[in-house]
């Protein structure tokens, strides 16, 4: 008769500190299809320990261990995650059930990791368990039964795969005697059907009721005796399921993995949302930052407009110290004109600033007065609210025409529906509004300011002296400011003979701003990434502590044919939902902070975008990637058999 399960001069040490213990010495021994085996012995005296080398939950120290004449001796963990999967179903003494889950649950778990579809695996379940009288109880968890009806639906779930062979360690252990009775019933009836079973006991009367009794004390067989005939060899009746295609069966896997997370995490409710809690700050900090650093750049922008952008500034004065620039004539037209010849110039304006009592009707104010060109508009990047510009004709012939700021528009006509047209006084010469200009909200001071052609400002409001106090120029945007500064100091001081100028680049200031914006920006973002970051870690936490407190569970489910794989995608999976669901807490977090205090009229506004959304979700994911990655390899290289003996 072929051996179903045989042991050759297997030993089984343990270390414990400097102390080697030995549970099993040099023991032999086969089983064949079909027995209704008993191990029986004390504490202590190793038959739980041959159980487990039995039902490939641990290997021995030396020797060898063959199922269905398949050595088992130096498998890799999954591989004997795949015979405990095919060949065994355990029933424990404490059940083992998992409390989250209902019975039919319970019982449909060691198909999941066959890859059997929700559908079957429901039917199958269902079927067991009414075949063992609990078909009323198929929704009820773990604490809605009693004790009897728990080890039934341990019976069943060792049945799921088909359960070819039954190790029961203690079955009867944990109940009353009518109950152990019934249990007792059940698995001399699978055996009658065909199961190989394999009592582990230390009491004698539960091993008469089987037809060999194995007697083991000290790590070795005292006895091996039979008590009755062996009734059947026929093979097993169990469940014949194709196994599913590798992507189907993982993908239902990840399928499973998902709700079980969800359950898990529901367990623990309070844990779970402090976690949570972490990483929805830490987001929420990130994506303020960056629409904060947004938003701030986007102000300053607006703050500007197209003022001094690639704008270049010449003054009189040999450096910005020069205490006689004001005795410095040299800045006349053809300087001007030269300019705007120039490849690299945009367009080209003189000015000429000064200041003079302006009136209209009965009104009399102080006003900054500025002769310019008619480019000064393009050269600023200004706004005209009303009206027009005056022309190059208007410089030529110093027409008395008016451009003012609506400050000044605002003061002088109050009353007035439109400006244009009229009519005021500076000085003694009339002048006539043309136009209305906005400048950026930057420039926007309570100064009254008024432009006149420049030639109209030496002509008739100044001496007839033609330098100009400044030469403002607006440089093409292909061209890089700096590349053009130097070109206009070669140029000019090759026509003044000399260097007496000074150029002021103010697009490099105004770059200045934005690059300070840029780091106080990567500032509170780098801030923000450390809170983020101190989020991660609490997930890790979290995650090591529930590996930690679940170290039975983890047991169980490497004992009915979980892969290392999928306890890690167990646990990946609950560090990544809970990553997720902060993230979506985080973001909705920001927008909230961003609508109630970063709006477009606040000092500190804040502009959201889809894409710092996008990357918030990202980082999430691998945020619970990353730090979930260490909990799942911990969890998924426990041993099974220590995982189920821990408290």
């Amino acid at each position: 008769m072929t051996a179903l399960l045989e042991i050759q001069n297997v030993s089984r040490t343990f270390h414990a500190g400097d102390e080697t213990i030995m549970a099993l010495a040099g023991i032999s021994l086969s089983i064949t299809a079909g027995e209704l085996v008993a191990i029986v012995g004390a504490s202590g005296s190793g038959k739980t320990t041959l159980m487990n080398i039995l039902g490939c939950l641990d290997q021995p120290s030396s020797g060898d261990y063959r199922v269905g004449g398949c050595s088992v001796a130096g498998l890799a963990p999954d591989d004997l995650a795949a015979f405990r999967r095919e060949h065994f179903g355990f029933i424990f003494q404490h059940y083992q059930l998992l409390g989250t889950l209902s019975a039919a649950d319970n019982v449909a778990m060691p198909a999941v990791y066959a890859g059997l579809d929700a559908g079957s695996r429901r039917e199958r379940s269902t079927s067991l368990l009414r075949r063992l009288g609990l078909g009323d109880r198929l929704d009820h968890r773990p604490n809605q039964l009693s004790g009897g009806e728990q080890q039934r639906v341990s019976i069943a779930r060792a049945l799921m795969n088909g359960g070819r062979i039954i190790l029961a360690d203690e079955p009867t252990g944990a109940l009353d005697s009518k109950s152990g009775e019934t249990v007792l019933d059940i698995l001399k009836e699978l055996h009658s059907d065909g199961h190989t079973i394999i009592l582990v006991t230390h009491d004698m009367a539960v091993a008469g009721h089987a037809d060999r009794i194995i007697e083991i004390r000290e790590g070795v067989i005292l006895s091996d005796r039979r008590t009755r005939d062996q009734k059947t060899d026929g093979p097993p009746a169990f469940h014949d399921s194709k196994p599913a295609p590798t992507l189907s069966a993982l993908r239902r896997r990840l399928v499973e993995a998902f709700p079980m997370a969800i359950r898990s995490m529901a367990t623990e409710r309070v844990r779970t949302f402090l976690t949570m809690l972490s990483i929805t700050i830490g987001i929420a900090a990130v994506v303020a930052a960056v629409g904060f650093g947004e938003g701030a750049r986007q102000h300053l922008l607006d703050q500007f407009g197209g003022f001094a952008a690639s704008t270049l500034v010449i003054s009189p004065g040999r450096d910005w110290e020069d205490k006689g620039a004001s005795s410095i004539k040299t800045l006349v037209a053809s300087d001007a004109d030269a300019l705007a010849e120039q490849p690299y110039v945009d367009s080209v304006t003189p000015e000429v600033p000064t200041s003079a009592q302006i009136r209209f009707g009965h009104i009399s104010v102080t006003a900054t007065i500025r002769g310019v060109g008619q480019d000064y508009v393009k050269v600023n990047a200004l706004k005209l609210v009303k009206g027009s510009f005056f022309s190059a004709e208007a410089v030529f012939e110093r027409r008395q025409e008016a451009v003012i700021n609506d400050r000044m528009a605002a003061t002088l006509f109050p009353n007035e529906e439109s400006p244009l047209g009229n009519i005021f006084l500076i000085g003694r010469v009339p002048v006539v509004v043309i136009g209305i200009f906005s400048p950026p909200p930057a420039f926007q001071f309570n100064s009254l300011e008024v432009l006149l052609p420049y030639t109209t400002v030496k002509g008739r409001l100044e001496s007839t002296d033609s330098s100009f106090d400044a030469l403002r120029l607006r440089v093409v945007d292909s061209v890089d400011t700096i590349v053009a500064e130097r070109a206009v100091v070669d140029l000019i001081t090759r026509r003044h003979g000399t260097k007496d100028f000074t150029v002021a680049n103010y697009d490099q200031w105004r770059k200045s701003l934005e690059r300070a914006s840029q780091i106080m920006w990567q500032l509170t973002s780098s801030l923000a990434a450390i809170s983020l970051g101190v989020g991660g870690l609490g997930v890790m936490n979290m995650m090591l502590i529930s590996v930690t407190e679940r170290t039975r569970e983890i047991g169980l489910r490497m004992a009915v044919g979980a892969r290392r794989i999928d306890i890690m995608l167990q646990f990946l999976i609950e560090a990544v939902t809970m990553c997720i669901a902060g993230s979506i807490l985080g973001v909705a977090l920001a927008l909230g902070i961003a609508t109630a205090f970063g709006g477009p009229g606040s000092e500190f506004p804040m502009i959201i975008s889809a894409k710092a959304i996008f990357a918030a979700c990202a980082v999430a994911l691998c945020i619970g990637l990353t730090f979930g990655f260490l909990p799942a390899r911990n969890a998924a290289r426990l041993n099974p058999v220590d995982a189920l003996s821990r408290d």
